[in-house]
């Protein structure tokens, strides 16, 4: 059994177990979030930190799945199970579509165009009310159900989201230990020398950007049907610029490094709200401070840490 399986292993059975420890409650359903903020974040990741091909816009492709799949069954009265994966299919054909010339500029280039898809989404949302209900929101999207259970609580709705979570996860280990992955990192390091070594880097990204968007469109359906009502003002620019976040804070060109991105600026606000008027403070120098001492993120900036640690009691054990 290699290591990367034993690590999903464990990793799986810590998430599996965690609803033993909190046994329901308002945590609970933040957890829910940390599961489908976490597959958003792996998405983004694949294409920001192993493509190196940055994205403001991701929100919008949220946004997309969410939407698609609360008109079908809100709406058109669609089963859920069939409306989830055809959200998932539009929105990855517009994703390839725009990619195609988007996926041409580089840089700040890069990052206005898809910050200006993603206001261009956002805006759809707002003004098409007869459809997506405009400012005010969609409601009545049916609670997704399977085999006679609807999840309508925390707890099952934990077990549904981390259940797409996990294999997203699984998913995107073996894609990043592949073939594929290390084409990948050949275009983040050096597109000129990936194309040089036979790597066909345009077509590579667009096919990156195209995943990235069909997986937050399946966490924007999940969204949809665990909260059972939507509103534009939660996939607007200021997600993205999050979604964003929790990538570097977690660390770029690792998956297990988006959940601990998606953890912490989904956690974390929560356990800040005593602080009432200085919970921005704090979260703003956290963020800062991050940034500046672990600079690759959570998931090395930890260890570093550690091993620091070890090898000062080490310098002092000496003297």
């Amino acid at each position: 059994m290699n290591r990367e399986l034993l690590k999903f292993l464990a990793f799986s059975a810590m998430v599996l177990a965690a609803p033993l420890y909190f046994k329901g409650g308002y945590l609970m359903n933040v957890l829910v979030f940390v599961g489908i903020y976490t597959m958003l974040a792996i998405g983004l990741n694949l294409l920001l930190g192993y493509a190196g091909q940055i994205s403001l816009g991701h929100a919008g492709f949220f946004g997309m799945g969410a939407y698609l799949s609360g008109v079908l069954t809100a709406t058109y009265a669609w089963n859920p199970w069939l409306a989830m994966p055809l959200a998932a299919a539009v929105v990855g054909v517009v994703a390839f579509l725009i990619g195609l010339p988007i996926l041409k500029l580089k840089g700040h280039y890069l990052a206005m165009a898809t910050l200006g898809l993603g206001i261009i989404i956002y805006i759809v949302f707002n003004e098409t009310i007869d459809l997506t209900g405009g400012p005010s929101g969609l409601s009545g999207i049916p609670y997704l159900e399977l085999g006679g259970i609807t999840f309508d609580s925390d707890v099952k709705s934990y077990y549904l989201v981390w259940s797409f979570a996990l294999l997203v996860i699984l998913f995107a280990v073996n894609l990043a230990n592949s073939r594929v992955g290390r084409a990948l990192r050949a275009v983040h390091d050096s597109e000129v020398a990936a194309r040089v070594m036979g790597v066909n880097a345009r077509l590579l990204k667009v096919q990156i950007f195209t995943l990235s968007a069909v997986i937050c469109s399946l966490a924007g359906s999940l969204y949809a049907h665990t909260m059972t009502f939507i509103a534009p003002a939660s996939f607007g620019f200021n997600f993205s610029v999050e979604l964003l976040t929790m990538v570097v804070i977690g660390g770029l060109g690792s998956v297990y490094g988006s959940f601990l991105g998606a953890a912490l600026l989904t956690l974390l606000p929560e356990f800040l709200r005593a602080a009432q008027d200085y919970d921005i403070i704090i979260y703003g120098a956290l963020l800062m401070l991050m940034v500046m001492f672990m600079p690759g993120g959570l998931v090395r900036g930890i260890p570093d840490f550690f091993k620091m640690v070890i090898k000062g009691r080490r310098g002092a054990g000496n003297a």
